[in-house]
C-alpha cells in the first residue's frame, strides 16, 4: 500500500478511536447504560456495536478471528448475546441488556480491535483493496469499500454517543 492510502485509513481509524475515548471517558457503567427516552441507543451499546463491526468486518477481510473471541473479550463482557453477535438489527430489548459496562472494558477492547486493524493496514497493499471481499452483495464488495464503509458507520455510531452523552449532560 502507498504511505498515502496507509496513512489515510490508519488516520480514520485513530479518528473513530479517539472519539471512542472522548465518549466514554468519566462515565460510570450507569450512565453508560442510560437511554434518553427509552428510544435512543446507550452510549455503551453504541460503542460495543461499533467496535464489535469493525472487529467482526476486519477480521473478515483479513480471515482471520475476531478479537471478540480470540482475546477472550466476549467472556469478559458477559453480554447475553451469541458470541458472533454484532448488535445489527438489535431490538430496544436487545439494546436494555447492555448493562454493566466499565469505561474500561469498552475502551480496551477497542483499542485492543484498533491494534489489529492498524496492523493489517500495514500488511496489505493498494492492489488489495480491489479484492473482492463479500460476495454476497450485488456489485459484489471489494476490500476498500468494506473498509470505508467501516469507517463511515464507526463515524456515525461515535457521532451519535457524543450526542447522546450531549443530551445526558455529561
Amino acid at each position: 500500500m502507498t504511505a498515502a492510502s496507509a496513512d489515510l485509513l490508519v488516520d480514520a481509524f485513530g479518528r473513530i478511536r479517539e472519539v471512542v475515548e472522548e465518549v466514554v471517558g468519566g462515565l460510570s457503567p450507569e450512565e453508560l447504560a442510560e437511554r434518553p427516552d427509552d428510544a435512543a441507543n446507550s452510549i455503551g451499546w453504541l460503542v460495543w456495536h461499533l467496535t464489535r463491526i469493525q472487529d467482526d468486518h476486519v477480521a473478515g477481510a483479513a480471515e482471520t478471528e475476531q478479537i471478540w473471541i480470540s482475546d477472550d473479550w466476549y467472556e469478559r463482557f458477559g453480554l447475553p448475546f451469541t458470541a458472533d453477535d454484532t448488535g445489527y438489527g438489535h431490538s430496544r430489548k436487545e439494546v436494555a441488556a447492555v448493562q454493566d459496562l466499565s469505561a474500561q472494558l469498552l475502551t480496551g477492547y477497542h483499542e485492543a480491535v484498533h491494534d489489529n486493524t492498524v496492523q493489517y493496514l500495514a500488511g496489505i497493499e493498494d492492489k488489495d483493496l480491489k479484492r473482492i471481499v463479500d460476495r454476497a452483495w450485488s456489485p459484489p464488495v471489494t476490500l476498500g469499500v468494506r473498509l470505508m464503509s467501516v469507517i463511515a458507520d464507526d463515524l456515525q455510531h461515535a457521532g451519535q454517543a457524543a450526542y447522546v452523552r450531549g443530551l445526558l449532560g455529561r
